[in-house]
């Protein structure tokens, strides 16, 4: 488990992870501004910590499938909301993200 910026402080425990949301595109491709009413919800996230996984009945640890610094999908609603030092994350399970975008 590798955390990283001033998330360090906020250990996510189990299959939790934190998760940073991409920022929405206020101007479009032809430099038109969008209004922020019009933005829709970002469904993009980076991963910036995570937890050593879920237990299965023996008490083993199963492992997690992502990892610090992978970009995943996240569900519409969902999450919990945290603020730190000013920078809006929010905590999910590892099963409420739908995908994880591949390395480029």
């Amino acid at each position: 488990m590798s955390i990283t910026g001033p998330i360090k402080r906020l250990l996510p425990l189990f299959d939790r992870i934190v998760v940073q949301r991409a920022e929405a595109a206020t101007k479009s491709k032809g430099g038109i501004i969008i209004p922020e009413k019009s933005v829709g919800k970002v469904l993009e996230a980076t991963v910036v910590a995570a937890g050593p996984g879920a237990r299965n009945d023996k008490g083993e640890t199963i492992k997690m499938s992502v990892q610090v610094g992978d970009r995943v999908l996240l569900p519409e609603y969902g999450g919990t909301k945290i603020e730190v030092d000013q920078i809006e994350y929010a905590i999910f399970r590892e099963a409420d993200i739908v995908a994880k975008f591949g390395k480029e």
